[in-house]
């Protein structure tokens, strides 16, 4: 893979994980246990569209066909999105989302703080905007799970099986493919490998705070960022789409 198509891939790669969280957690808004988590989620997903919107815009300089974040957010199919699988599983109950919300932003600050000392201008300067932004995010929602897992004997049995039941698409996280090994080597890109040990002692400490237990490691769930999906991701890219295909051209 050309240098310049390696680099497109990856930051589109970045760009659809924001946008599908963005749109999951917009779901959520009607959803959470009181009005400051409402607002909360609102926030979140506002952040995360920012994000989306950066990202898909560096990938239509780096594509220079003519296409900017609009085409990349609403006029792709589902297989030309490569999102994580953990990211387009429905919401569920609220500890559903903050088990997943979880599970990534412990992931993603990582991510993003590798990203901030690689060797592409454009990466780095978006990461270092976005980690601020999710630093805050995971520590909302890890002093959530605490809550929950540490909480009523029903609350800690919800937000274990969350966890347990999340699990099974954490090593996507970290199953390295041409393009992340490629960006690793080519632009000092993050080591998904290094990533995994931090990821996994800091998950250890707040589930232990959390007094909830850390699943074994068995299958894991892989293939979004191949452009193969859940069936859940068609109703969500369906909704996601819906106006700007329904009125193609219009503007505000």
């Amino acid at each position: 893979m050309k240098s310049d198509d390696l680099l497109l891939a990856y930051v589109t790669r970045l760009g659809d994980n924001a946008l599908v969280l963005a749109q999951r957690k917009i779901e959520t808004v009607t959803l959470g246990p009181e009005l400051e988590e409402e607002l909360a989620n609102a926030n979140f997903a506002l952040d995360y569209l920012g994000q989306a919107r950066l990202f898909y815009t560096l990938a239509g300089e780096l594509e220079n066909a003519g296409r900017d974040e609009d085409d990349f957010a609403f006029l792709r199919s589902d297989h030309e999105f490569r999102n994580l699988l953990l990211l387009e599983q429905p919401n569920g109950h609220f500890g559903d989302m903050i088990a997943r919300d979880f599970l990534f932003e412990s992931f993603y600050v990582l991510q993003l703080e590798a990203l901030e000392r690689c060797r592409h201008a454009g990466v780095a300067a978006i990461a270092a905007r976005a980690v601020k932004e999710v630093r805050y995010h995971l520590r909302h929602v890890g002093r959530w799970l605490v809550r929950l897992g540490d909480g009523t004997a029903q609350s800690h049995e919800r937000a274990q099986r969350s966890i347990d039941d999340l699990w099974r698409f954490t090593g996507e996280l970290f199953a390295a493919d041409e393009i992340d090994r490629a960006f690793a080597k080519g632009f000092d890109g993050p080591d998904l490998e290094a990533l995994r040990v931090q990821w996994q002692q800091a998950v250890a400490a707040v589930l232990a705070e959390a007094t909830l237990k850390q699943p074994e490691d068995g299958w894991m769930a892989s293939g979004g960022k191949q452009g193969r999906h859940s069936e859940h991701f068609g109703y969500l890219l369906a909704e996601m789409q819906h106006l700007h295909r329904s009125h193609p051209g219009a503007t505000w």
